[in-house]
């Protein structure tokens, strides 16, 4: 598959890709075992939701509604000029990079927590004040996050 051209602007760009693909400039975001796991997003029951492009299972997966969703289509996001900053009590910096939103308009940030060993990508809501990972097939909140941010 060829990518399409990047959709977005600011600090980094969404990058169309699909089956595990990894596009050129993708920002890790985490590990799991051995692997890297990269930034990415996908569409799920009308959210577009960040999560965890895990290249060697060619999905990207997102948390919603207790579970983890494989999806075979997703943008990665590639090139961008982030950081990781700690979330303290649930409060999201004014800089943290929108990735996505609800069906209902709330917007989703990028968060990550650490969990069994791994550093898992997932999503922030900020109604709820945490971090989804989707892992292991469920979808696991933390208070205790991290979320990523504009320079």
């Amino acid at each position: 598959m060829g990518f399409s051209a990047p959709t977005g602007s600011g600090p980094g760009c969404w990058v169309p890709a699909a089956n595990g693909e990894v596009p050129p400039n993708a920002l890790e975001g985490g590990f799991d075992s051995s692997e890297q796991l990269y930034i990415a997003r996908a569409r799920h029951e009308g959210d577009l939701i960040p999560g965890k492009l895990h290249p060697s299972h060619g999905v990207t997966y997102v948390a919603w509604g207790g579970g983890e969703h494989g999806h075979a289509e997703y943008e990665v996001l590639c090139a961008g000029g982030g950081q990781w900053v700690p979330v303290d009590a649930g409060n999201i910096p004014p800089n943290a990079l929108p990735a996505g939103e609800t069906a209902e308009g709330e917007p989703l940030f990028i968060g990550r927590a650490t969990h069994d060993g791994t550093i898992t990508v997932g999503k922030v809501q900020p109604s709820h004040g945490c971090c989804y990972i989707p892992y292991g097939g469920e979808e696991l909140a933390y208070k205790e996050f991290e979320i990523y941010v504009a320079n």
